[in-house]
């Protein structure tokens, strides 16, 4: 599921990184990429690091390694020197042209975020347009926040084959509406008041992500069919299902390796794939998670074997 998408490949060549760092990404409703992308390097070549085309968009950068006495530029001019500590989050400003001096070992996530993004998820929720973010340059946020939502993108970055796109993009939803809120002062609007599906929408919605088990189709395209935002069906699914769709999803996979392992004698590793999974191992990984056991011990509690049979 990852990809060297635009926004990796460009800041793999800015960070003077060998290869592109691949990235998560999910789309907006006009059409434009956003990203998650983890760039590391134990060994980096000394300089400055590379310029951004100039855009409207931001930058949500949260730090995995420390990175002490950093010299930072903006606007082609070196502004200050300040210590960067792991688990701090940083904004910048693409417009602003920010860059560092790469001259000791790093390790962050970085968030794609552009401008038109933010202006789709106020338009959705009938809310003021965010206007300026809070990217005061040298300045960390302790945010709790986008330290849980990179931890659970980072696992996705690690295992791609894993990573459904409703996942994807219920995290990176997630990351917007809270960068507008906690740095853009979006307030929220009244959809947050409504409540879940009519019975018809959370039946379709249900058939319609049951018939992907292998989580291909996004939030938009699923939103789009009910004439709703990606936020208020997200919202609307969770108070109707009890969960957001792409733990709706995963449910739905293990139910469906039920079926298969109590009417079929097939290998585990096809029952997998039919059922939605990357491979088995994935397989084994979240049916344990969810049912308790592994996929065989329940087979064969199911089938009446004892251990000593198999």
């Amino acid at each position: 599921m990852t990809q060297a998408g635009a926004f990796g490949q460009r800041l793999g060549q800015l960070l003077h990184l060998k290869d592109a760092p691949p990235s998560l990404i999910t789309r907006s409703l006009r059409g434009v990429e956003l990203a998650v992308t983890e760039t590391r390097d134990d060994n980096p070549v000394a300089g400055l690091s590379g310029s951004f085309t100039p855009e409207d968009a931001f930058v949500v950068s949260l730090k995995l390694h420390d990175f002490p006495d950093c010299e930072l530029w903006e606007n082609g001019k070196c502004v200050m020197k300040a210590h960067v500590p792991a688990g701090a989050t940083y904004l910048y400003d693409l417009k602003r042209d920010p860059r560092y001096v790469i001259d000791k070992p790093f390790h962050s996530l970085f968030f794609y975020l552009p401008r038109s993004a933010l202006d789709g998820l106020t338009e959705q929720s009938r809310t003021p347009r965010v206007g300026q973010l809070d990217c005061e340059l040298g300045v960390g946020h302790d945010d709790a926040i986008v330290r849980h939502i990179g931890a659970s993108l980072q696992q996705g970055l690690r295992r791609p084959d894993e990573t459904n796109q409703l996942f994807i993009d219920h995290m990176m939803l997630a990351l917007t509406a809270h960068v507008a809120q906690a740095y853009g002062g979006l307030r929220p609007g009244s959809e947050t008041a409504r409540g879940g599906l009519a019975p018809w929408q959370a039946r379709r919605a249900c058939e319609r992500l049951e018939s992907d088990l292998g989580g291909k189709l996004s939030l938009q395209q699923i939103a789009a069919e009910f004439d709703l935002s990606v936020s208020h069906f997200s919202r609307a699914f969770r108070i109707s299902t009890g969960l957001p769709p792409h733990q709706w999803l995963l449910q739905q996979r293990v139910k469906a390796a039920k079926q298969l392992m109590t009417v079929r004698d097939l290998p585990l590793s096809e029952i997998a794939m039919s059922a939605g999974f990357a491979n088995q191992s994935h397989f084994t990984r979240v049916f344990s998670a969810v049912v308790g056991v592994s996929p065989g011990a329940w087979r064969r509690e199911k089938q009446g074997i004892s251990e000593d049979e198999t």
